[in-house]
């Protein structure tokens, strides 16, 4: 059954993924350009052959103009104004098994909520292309964050809120040996 529904979201986000590149008319050897993935990568997560990992997916949704929450959310086709805690969009990275839940009803809108879960020990990267369009707020809930942005080193708690600065590399990193929660909070830039 989780294999099944991990097979149609990977199928979904595939779709999703050359929805979004077409609309934008862009050929698959532009976004790899602007990207860093190549075009040949690119042809296997459209045609749903590779399962991409959330820093994959965040290098190409930064180069499309989207967050990734988006295009997990249009992936899981939804887009109402109340969205129940039950239908929202889930994907949990192949690679790191970090869990991100698009909690926002609107994906795209002015303000974006998503929901991490980093397993113990996981290390999730970013380009700052990813996010260069967007404000940034991390927000621990439960366990412990360390979060890497350029050379800075933030040490995250439960309670802790972090404002992004400047687009800059970064990184989620869990350095414990239990399970960490945040909220992201992410609003387009001006």
């Amino acid at each position: 059954m989780v294999a099944a529904m991990a097979d149609r979201l990977s199928l979904a986000l595939a779709a999703a993924l050359y929805a979004a590149r077409t609309s934008r008319e862009l050929s698959a050897a532009v976004l790899a350009e602007r990207s860093g993935v190549s075009r040949t990568m690119i042809g296997k997560i459209e045609r749903g052959e590779a399962q991409p990992t959330a820093a994959l997916l965040g290098r190409l949704s930064g180069a499309l103009g989207m967050s990734l929450s988006e295009l997990v959310a249009r992936a899981e086709g939804t887009g109402g104004r109340l969205i129940r805690a039950a239908d929202q969009p889930t994907w949990t990275d192949p690679d790191s098994g970090y869990r991100r839940r698009a909690v926002s009803p609107v994906p795209g809108g002015l303000l974006e909520l998503v929901e991490v879960h980093l397993p113990a020990g996981a290390r999730v990267a970013y380009t700052a292309a990813s996010y260069a369009f967007l404000h940034h707020q991390i927000w621990v809930l439960d366990g412990a964050l360390r979060f890497e942005e350029g050379d800075t080193v933030h040490e995250l708690a439960a309670g802790d809120c972090l404002q992004l600065g400047s687009p800059q590399p970064c990184a989620y990193v869990n350095p414990t040996g239990d399970d960490c929660r945040y909220l992201v909070a992410l609003a387009r830039r001006g």
